[in-house]
């Protein structure tokens, strides 16, 4: 907010006010409750209608068909596979449900819930010109925000953080007696430009912190975010989001299979884990610290899945015959059927008989007699010779030995 970066020490971040000249200072004052942060790096969307919750409840993860007025809670939008496409925090007021995204998915979050509507009684719409204000409840930046946003004489509208518990029909992943979400009681305030204007006037420059110390309680809280942790493959069960945003027993919804298969048959795929580090090394944002390797056997334990049965491998290709190996023997189809290489061309080595309708398959051929005349004579087609009789049964006869004999002419 514009009024806010006039403070001496505001340092201008990408999306808002980074700090106001020591953010350490300010995550200690934020933490106690004695400071307020303008989040400007989400957006509000309005949505209106009698079927308004009816709806919501109906194509998001969480269960607010009966959310009751000054209720809050958070819902996720996935997609058929069970990815998360959106989240959003919910308040309701009794006639209108308020949802607070972050600003780089509150206008495709606010264009799909458009698209989803068809004929239900429900408005969607944007609304940039509201301003939240985070704070830790108890302290007396509640105080303040209350005061400023209850100056029309209506309840202040302050959306409370469920992560603190598991709710209802959710479930923890981490297995971890004191959660570090616990102890943090985070609200957001939503004023208008005119009460935003008033708390400004009313706090000074030790009572206001920066978006690096509201992150750094949220981190050090485990609380998963759309802008930071979520990508193309993300899952509702590996940032723990079952917690407060999946409500694993209402009705169906896009995205259910997959969530209910995940938490029933087995884990998922990767974990969202805090790293401590001290500071004494390291680089910039995105830089690998450590890769860790699973040994193959372990995998299927380490994910979570059951290890299956190893089946024998079926080439797809014709795999050659090893050389140590004993040629197959002629066998009854080879016999019968007669259609090897070798009997198309007339060299058949086969030590096996073969029956004697072959013969009535010969065609004539010129014998190659060396030094003699040639002669036709019926020569079968899978290599049997014969001198115009059929040789008899059981014989045995190759073209390269045998040979036409010359005719006798009684000298010896």
């Amino acid at each position: 907010m514009a009024v806010f970066e006039s403070i001496e020490g505001a340092v201008a971040g990408e999306l808002g006010t980074a700090h106001f000249g020591d953010p350490f200072r300010e995550q200690r004052r934020l933490a106690a409750g004695d400071a307020i942060a303008p989040l400007e790096d989400r957006t509000v969307i309005e949505v209106s209608g009698p079927e308004r919750l009816a709806w919501l409840d109906s194509i998001t993860s969480q269960s607010v068909g009966r959310l009751a007025a000054g209720d809050s809670t958070e819902l996720l939008v996935l997609d058929p596979q069970g990815r998360v496409e959106h989240a959003a925090g919910v308040v309701d007021d009794g006639s209108t449900t308020w949802l607070i995204a972050d600003a780089a998915d509150a206008e495709g979050l606010a264009t799909w819930l458009t698209r989803m509507k068809f004929r239900t009684q429900a408005t969607v719409e944007l609304r940039p010109d509201l301003v939240l204000f985070g704070y830790v409840d108890g302290g007396s930046a509640a105080r303040a925000v209350h005061a400023a946003a209850s100056s029309d004489g209506r309840p202040p509208l302050v959306w409370e953080d469920p992560w603190q518990h598991v709710a209802v029909g959710g479930h923890q992943y981490s297995e971890i007696v004191d959660h570090p979400g616990a102890a943090l009681a985070w609200r957001i305030g939503i004023l208008s430009a005119a009460e935003a204007e008033a708390l400004s006037a009313a706090v000074d420059q030790n009572s206001v912190a920066g978006l690096l110390a509201a992150e750094a309680l949220r981190i050090a809280a485990w609380r998963p975010r759309w802008a930071a942790e979520v990508d193309d493959r993300s899952l509702p069960h590996e940032s723990d989001w079952l917690r407060t945003a999946v409500h694993l027993s209402k009705g169906c919804y896009r995205g259910q299979e997959t969530v209910a298969k995940v938490h029933n048959l087995g884990h998922p795929p990767r974990r969202l884990a805090a790293l401590q580090l001290d500071g004494s090394e390291g680089g910039a944002a995105g830089t690998r610290l450590a890769r860790v390797r699973r040994r193959r056997r372990d995998r299927s334990r380490d994910l979570g899945r059951p290890s299956p049965r190893r089946r024998p491998h079926r080439a797809r290709h014709p795999v050659p015959a090893r050389p140590d190996r004993r040629p197959r023997r002629a066998g009854r189809r080879h016999r019968d059927r007669g259609l090897a290489a070798g009997h198309r061309a007339g060299g058949c080595r086969c030590s096996r008989r073969h029956p004697p309708s072959h013969a009535a398959l010969a065609s004539p051929v010129r014998s190659r007699s060396p030094g003699r005349p040639l002669a036709d004579s019926p020569s079968p087609a899978f290599g049997h010779h014969s001198t115009g009789a059929t040789a008899p049964h059981g014989s045995v006869s190759s073209p390269r030995r045998q040979r036409l004999r010359p005719p006798s002419t009684g000298q010896p």
